[in-house]
């Protein structure tokens, strides 16, 4: 089996990176093209991210644990992976047609969204799902990591004004294209092609498009809320949006890469009928994201209004309040990918999790339409945490048998008060808009939440560092 720790380092410095490097472009950007035209570009994007996921489907999910429990035989491997990618190239030929159409004669703007083919032409050759579930994460981190940081040398060299928008939304997109055909010289290695009967598909169909419910509900919180934006409010409120979320997403992808990894390990640990290890993974993973998220909201708190204005001028300094709402959204997050990485997928309970993608997608719709026309990028910001804040909630009542809940809680209450002595250390530092002022709250901020975190689960801690040890 394929080092744990290894994997999960690779993948959450690889999510780190890819995150990073937007952030740098983005202070760029931001003083470049504006936040009209990042909002243009952002507004596009999430529209043909929309039809990248229904060429994908459910397979980040369905695909990755699939691959997990056939691993172990070539034949049977070769099987699945040769099943389910040809119902992702089906797929592909009716989202790919359908966009074009909709680029033609739908959109306002016709060459964006054409330029945008490209990163919904990228869908047709994604195959992380597969290299996932194989647990090698490091075939996607090396090579997507060379794409990524020539893209962004690219940005630096040729994007020179407000009318460079296009040739940025074309660096973007085949730097997409390119990062998915990159990995394609490697799966030789580990399958055997095979012809594909019809009645080979129908297995995967079922349970592909159950887990592709909860991707589409997930993402009206996530990405519709910028088209709403859009349509409803201005492309400057999406650009303001755009660019917190940027920061928000730093947290996040951490915790996210931590389920990735954790997802096909505890599904091939349960079908070797080893459910108290996965179990206390799960408890460990818990405590590990809690105190993650806790810290990270309370750094945004403390770090927005300076981090807004350093980063991308004093036109983004809205960006500061929309980063203090959304990192609310932290810890519901956070907990609730764990859930259901860890507990719902690799047990199989696909129902609550697409319930409460379907639950925190429809309060998201409804705080949006009632909220975005009067107050804009606030609105949508109050619809997410809403919507974030119902998804985490459902799943661990769901669960609430299963699982010691209390013991969760009691450990997130003893962050958030470790959390607020953060907090309150970082404000005695003063206010003061320079890069000096904001390394030393930072810096004051994590040595006082790292001891008292320390003082109250050292022993906790203790047993994490063994875990990775062993």
């Amino acid at each position: 089996m394929p080092s744990l720790k290894k994997n999960i380092a690779f993948n959450i410095t690889y999510q780190i990176l890819i995150l990073f490097l937007p952030l740098v472009t983005s202070s760029y950007l931001g003083r470049i093209i504006g936040a009209e035209g990042i909002g243009i570009y952002s507004y596009y994007y999430s529209i043909a991210l929309y039809f990248t996921y229904f060429t994908v489907l459910g397979l980040n999910k369905y695909g990755n644990r699939c691959i997990a429990s056939a691993k172990n035989e070539k034949k049977c491997l070769s099987k699945v992976f040769c099943s389910i990618y040809s119902i992702q190239v089906i797929c592909f030929g009716v989202s790919f047609t359908v966009y074009i159409l909709c680029s033609l004669f739908v959109f306002a703007d016709t060459y964006i969204p054409l330029v945008f083919g490209l990163f919904v032409l990228s869908s047709l050759f994604d195959i992380n799902w597969f290299f996932f579930g194989m647990e090698m994460f490091d075939k996607t981190v090396i090579r997507n990591t060379i794409i990524k940081l020539s893209t962004t040398a690219l940005i630096f060299c040729f994007v020179k004004s407000r009318d460079d928008i296009y040739v940025y939304v074309f660096i973007m997109s085949i730097g997409y294209l390119l990062s998915q055909i990159a990995l394609w010289p490697y799966v030789r290695k580990y399958i055997d092609y095979q012809k594909v009967k019809i009645t080979d598909l129908k297995p995967h169909w079922k349970g592909n498009l159950y887990l592709f419910l909860p991707v589409i509900a997930v993402s009206i919180y996530r990405i519709l809320d910028k088209i709403m934006l859009g349509l409803f409010s201005t492309k400057t409120d999406v650009g303001l949006f755009e660019n917190a979320e940027k920061i928000i997403n730093v947290p996040i992808v951490v915790v996210a890469a931590l389920g990735t990894v954790m997802l096909p390990h505890v599904t091939n640990l349960l079908s070797l009928k080893r459910e108290k290890e996965a179990r206390q993974y799960m408890d460990l993973s818990i405590f590990i994201v809690t105190a993650f998220s806790v810290c990270s909201m309370f750094m945004i708190w403390g770090t927005s209004s300076i981090v807004s204005v350093l980063l991308w001028g004093k036109e983004f300094a809205p960006s500061g309040v929309i980063m203090n709402l959304l990192g609310i959204t932290l810890i519901f997050l956070s907990i609730g990918d764990v859930a259901r990485s860890q507990y719902l997928i690799p047990y199989k309970y696909d129902k609550v999790y697409i319930k409460s993608a379907f639950i925190g997608a429809a309060i998201n719709i409804i705080v949006n339409i009632l909220l975005i026309p009067r107050y804009g990028y606030i609105g949508a910001s109050i619809g997410t945490i809403m919507a974030e804040a119902s998804v985490c909630i459902y799943q661990l009542f769901k669960i609430r048998k299963h699982l010691p809940i209390l013991k969760y809680l009691k450990n997130l209450a003893i962050c958030g008060s470790v959390g607020m002595c953060m907090f309150s250390t970082m404000s005695i530092c003063g206010d003061s808009n320079s890069i000096l002022h904001l390394v030393i709250r930072v810096f004051i901020g994590m040595f006082v939440y790292a001891s008292l975190i320390f003082i109250f689960f050292h022993k906790t801690i203790k047993l994490v560092f063994h875990q990775i040890k062993k």
